[in-house]
């Protein structure tokens, strides 16, 4: 929802432009996306002003699933028991769990550090224990050697593992040959590979042996048992995996059938352009003297590029226009494309673009795009204009158009220039109606007109953005406004509570539901009055199915509680997936398992991925655990104590925490900034002699007890520095106080609500609605308010 980023350096879009003729069907898909409250979490990319950064990027929240019922009814979450009885399989497992369970801090450390110091403790934990409790370090042993590239000492860790316990088995056979395969032992690795799925036919690493097998196989040159082992998979699916069909084309290769190999290797460079095997799909087809050919390579690119992969992109279109044999035009296109892809790195100048050949196809369309891009970098507003007057007359249907006119529209929103923003947006949503930018551009132009007060075209686009993008986040800002509209200056405050009342029971944690919630406060109780037609577009979020308690007789579940004991972390989920069950309970089982050892910020993530509309549901109609995973509270007593000292409320502070690094103390940006609060270390350092706190130094920003407390410091003071008002705070810890006081400086806000709505930066609005809504969230999980 609007800019993301914009007017820092060069112009960003959202959305890659397709530069391959036919596969442009991505920006013309449906743009009737998702209402995902993309507040749920802030992928932070750009460079601030400020005195913090952005933390690593963080996955945006749980897409939203709809159905096809009107907002008036209320889903609630199916709340369903998955049974499982004890059998011998989960007795033994669960013997191995107890037995090993004092490992796992020593593991987790182990797979952190790989210190000296860790590997010691482990090993004499190891060397003083017998059975599964053995095993299990011998594992974690091993799972450390391989990721410090010591494979024959992993080897003989997962031999050992083997010999002392059996819970986890298969893992210490697969890993064990997967080692050996590293070290060179090929021979151990088949002894361990074959008759796998017999073995281990529940294991997780059935469908995947085979394919190690017959890599081994190839090891030594033997192509027939390669092609029979990877034969005897037709009737799986792993049969279309990357990794399968890459070693079945080297079999092919090494049996003489070299035509066949190159089909695949063929199929793997185009298809599976971002893969490992597609780059070794072309080192092999060199290899055999059938290179690829210009239009397949111009394929591949095509693909980079649209993955934003710029750099490999633009290599490649360098190097398909100087590999001769094409016309002086396809030449000449292949040279805009490599620019675009540099433009997009900020590589591109005036005097390069300048010199770029003029053609007549599609990348003259790209060419009229890079101008109009460089001229928007440099604040030529007119030339900008020109140019896309240009693709308006010539190329009225290219995509370069539709990112031109999008692109435009937020250099003209950035400088308040309304009326040349409205235009832009306005032909984006007019000249490409399926655009995935047309809700944004839509939302835009009504949102514009309803800051210069013309209220009833704002009523009107409103309704709109609801009818004909009812799926849109946009849509949700939409029902919002449209019922301050109804209050003033309609003064129909009945019609204000359908809308306020529709937006609270649809999204009921999203930031406009609890906005909502504060209006019909203040409106007071209305008279009954028809609901508007327009409500009938919203639809409610498919309810999710849940569970109270997990299957705690769940093989799966079990092993995947013995994997984190070994720091087997990276199999966890895998293992909890397959359970037939896995579908009604696997995401609050991941959840707790990474929360049990501390990786809150994982924890997390799996929360946030699971596909749940978490936040369209009731506080109670969810079970208490989902939110306490959801908006967890590592290090509270610490948030709590600092809090007080600093007269803040910690529940803010926790919010604070969750939008910059999903509690991850160890967490440090693309710009230095540490730890749970994201500090730069000369802010931590300023902080820090403040406190009075000696002999700071860098790496204390990563103890999560002296960041919060240098944090806490630092939030009182911006506080103190916007006259207590959090939301100017908000903003300026992720945009920075100069943007932030040249906004408050318009001073034509209705409201502070208006003001948030109002902030261009997508980035940053979606910010300050996450932390309201968190601290929202937090106080009514934790403290009933």
């Amino acid at each position: 929802m609007w800019i993301r980023n914009a007017g820092r350096g060069c112009a960003t879009v959202v959305l890659a432009a397709l530069i391959c003729t036919g596969v442009n069907a991505e920006l013309s898909k449906s743009s009737k996306k998702k209402p995902s409250d993309a507040k749920h979490s802030t992928t932070k990319t750009s460079t601030r002003s400020s005195s913090k950064k952005s933390s690593s990027s963080k996955k945006t929240a749980a897409s939203t699933r709809r159905t096809s019922s009107t907002a008036h009814k209320k889903s609630r979450a199916r709340r369903v028991t998955v049974h499982s009885v004890p059998t011998e399989q989960s007795r033994k497992l669960s013997s191995a769990f107890v037995a090993s369970e004092r490992l796992r801090p020593m593991a987790q450390q182990l797979a952190a550090t790989r210190s000296a110091a860790a590997y010691a403790g482990v090993r004499n934990w190891a060397s003083t224990r017998t059975g599964e409790a053995a095993s299990a370090a011998y594992l974690a042993l091993g799972h450390a050697y391989m990721l410090d590239h010591k494979y024959s000492d992993a080897q003989t860790a997962f031999r050992t593992a083997s010999q002392t316990g059996k819970a986890l088995d298969d893992y210490a056979a697969y890993l064990g040959a997967q080692a050996a395969l590293q070290a060179g032992h090929t021979n151990d690795a088949q002894a361990l590979l074959t008759g796998f799925a017999q073995r281990f036919p529940e294991s997780v690493f059935t469908a995947n042996a085979p394919v190690m097998l017959a890599n081994a196989y190839l090891q030594q040159n033997n192509a027939q048992m390669a092609l029979v082992t990877l034969n005897s998979m037709t009737a799986s699916a792993v049969t279309q995996r990357n990794d399968f069909q890459y070693a079945k084309a080297r079999a092919l290769q090494l049996a003489g059938q070299p035509q066949q190999a190159a089909t695949i290797y063929r199929s793997l460079y185009a298809n599976a352009p971002l893969s490992y095997e597609a780059g070794q799909s072309a080192t092999q087809l060199n290899a055999m003297s059938m290179g690829l050919s210009a239009a397949e390579r111009k394929i591949h690119a095509d693909k980079l590029f649209n993955a934003k992969r710029y750099a490999e992109a633009g290599a490649e279109y360098h190097a398909i226009g100087k590999s001769g044999a094409l016309s002086q035009a396809d030449q000449d296109a292949l040279e805009v494309y490599e620019a675009v892809c540099d433009m997009k790195q900020k590589k591109l100048s005036r005097h390069e673009a300048d010199k770029l050949p003029a053609t007549s196809d599609d990348s003259a369309a790209a060419k009229l795009y890079i101008l109009a891009e460089i001229a928007r970098s440099e604040k030529d507003q007119q030339q900008n204009r020109n140019y896309i007057q240009e693709l308006i007359e010539r190329f009225p249907h290219s995509r370069w158009l539709e990112e031109a006119l999008y692109s435009g529209g937020n250099m003209y929103l950035l400088v308040r220039d309304n009326t040349n923003a409205i235009f832009h947006y306005k032909q984006l949503y007019t000249l490409f109606p399926h655009s995935l930018y047309a809700p944004s551009a839509h939302w835009r132009v009504a949102w514009m007109n309803y800051r210069v007060r013309n209220y009833a075209e704002a009523a009107r686009l409103m309704e709109e953005q609801i009818t004909k993008y009812p799926l849109s986040n946009e849509a949700v800002a939409a029902l919002y406004w449209r019922g301050r509209l109804y209050e003033d200056p309609e003064k129909n405050f009945a019609q204000a509570a359908n809308f306020y009342r529709t937006l609270s029971e649809t999204y009921s944690n999203y930031y406009y539901a609890i906005l909502a919630r504060e209006r019909l406060k203040v409106i007071g109780n209305q008279p009954a009055v028809a609901p508007s037609f327009v409500l009938k577009s919203v639809q409610n979020p498919a309810p999710p199915t849940l569970v109270d308690e997990l299957p705690e007789n769940d093989p799966h579940l079990i092993k995947a509680r013995l994997l984190a004991n070994a720091a087997l972390n990276e199999y966890i989920g895998p293992e909890i997936q397959a359970s037939p069950t896995a579908g009604e309970w696997g995401t609050l089982a991941e959840a707790e398992i990474y929360s049990s050892y501390g990786e809150t910020w994982r924890s997390l993530r799996a929360m946030k991925k699971s596909g749940v509309s978490f936040l369209s549901m009731d506080i109670d109609d969810i079970p208490h655990k989902y939110w306490e995973l959801l908006f967890p509270r590592p290090f509270w007593d610490q948030i709590k104590a600092s809090s007080a000292a600093q007269g803040l409320d910690p529940y803010m502070v926790a919010a604070l925490i969750r939008q910059e690094t999903e509690f991850n103390p160890g967490a440090v940006s693309r710009a230095n900034a540490m730890g749970l609060m994201q500090l730069l270390p000369s802010s931590g350092k300023a902080e820090a002699k403040r406190l009075g706190i000696k002999g700071f130094h860098t790496q204390m920003l990563l103890n999560p007890s002296i960041n919060i407390q240098l944090g806490t410091s630092y939030l009182k003071r911006a506080i103190d520095r916007f006259n207590e008002q959090p939301v100017y705070v908000y903003a300026a810890y992720n945009a920075g106080d100069t943007p932030v006081r040249a906004w408050m400086a318009a001073n034509d806000y209705r409201d502070i609500a208006e003001f948030v709505d109002s902030i261009p930066y997508s980035e940053t609005r979606e910010y300050v609605q996450a932390l309201i809504r968190n601290r929202e969230l937090y106080r009514q999980i934790y403290a009933g308010k």
